[in-house]
């Protein structure tokens, strides 16, 4: 059954790494530093494919062995900063506060 936004942000943060179709979840997981293998030919996040912390394997039961097998999930560095760093809103209140 569905889980709630809470349970699945519990569960992604307990686990070694992720495996889904979704496209939200692939991102989440970057966000928790959890390795990705997305069931999905494409993706909107190609950010996460290129800097290898997702891997796509469709619904190919053969490349999701592969992908788990290989050492493909423990190789994975997340010191790469694909969405900044956090503090865009205090950015923001200084730009405003020195119009």
């Amino acid at each position: 059954a569905p889980v709630s936004y809470l349970n699945m942000i519990w569960l992604i943060s307990n686990c070694e790494f992720v495996i889904t179709d979704s496209g939200g979840l692939q991102k989440e997981a970057y966000f928790f530093k959890k390795a990705c293998i997305t069931l999905r030919e494409e993706t909107e996040w190609i950010e996460l494919v290129n800097n290898n912390v997702n891997i796509l394997v469709g619904a190919n039961g053969d490349k999701l062995k592969k992908a788990i097998e290989m050492n493909w999930l423990d190789v994975k560095s997340f010191d790469i900063n694909l969405y900044g760093d956090g503090k865009t809103s205090s950015r923001i209140i200084d730009a405003l506060q020195n119009l």
